[in-house]
Parts: C-alpha cells; structure tokens; sequence
C-alpha cells in the first residue's frame, strides 16, 4: 500500500489511506507540510479530482481527508523518493497520534 513506485525518470509515486480518528486535521496537515519542506522535491497530494501542494498546510486541509481517504502522494526533483517514503510513514503511525 505505501509502496513508493518511480512512474518516470525523477518523478515517484505512492497511495497511503488515512487511518487516524480524526483524519487528516490541523495537527497532521501541519506535520505533512512540515516533513514535506525539508526536501527540494515538488510533491502534491491527490484525493478523489482534488490536486495540492503537500507543502501548504491550508492546500492539506482543504481536501478534508477523514479516515479511510485514499492519497496519491506524488513527487519530482533528485530526493523525491525519499520525500514520499518519509511522508507515507509519517501517515502510517497515524501522525504518532495516541488512540482515544
């Protein structure tokens, strides 16, 4: 599932699915854009015909991802693999939110 494909040359790809209680919120969105801005890559998130930029907090929350919302996280530039890999497992601890 968060398997990070290379789909051209400098350009990956990967799907993740939001899990988390609250979906993809202010705290999560601030961790994405955040994790998203250590890297030079272009990296855009992708839910149903909604395309933003991963690195702005106020594109994340406009797609208003609850749980269950599948992402394309897509990336380009020479350290996007890494980007995406960094990102999918941030999505995949739940944004390190403890269970309620």
């Amino acid at each position: 599932m968060d398997t990070v494909q290379q789909i051209a040359p400098g350009e990956y790809e990967t799907t993740v699915v939001i899990t988390n209680e609250l979906g993809l919120h202010a705290r999560p969105a601030a961790l994405v854009a955040k994790t998203a801005q250590r890297f030079s890559a272009e990296v855009t998130l992708h839910a149903d015909d909604k395309r933003v930029d991963a690195k702005s907090i106020l594109d994340i929350l406009s797609l208003a991802a609850g749980k269950g919302t599948s992402l394309i996280v897509r990336g380009k530039g020479h350290d996007a693999e890494e980007c995406l890999k960094t990102i999918a497992d941030l999505i995949r601890v739940q944004f390190q939110e403890e269970s309620a």
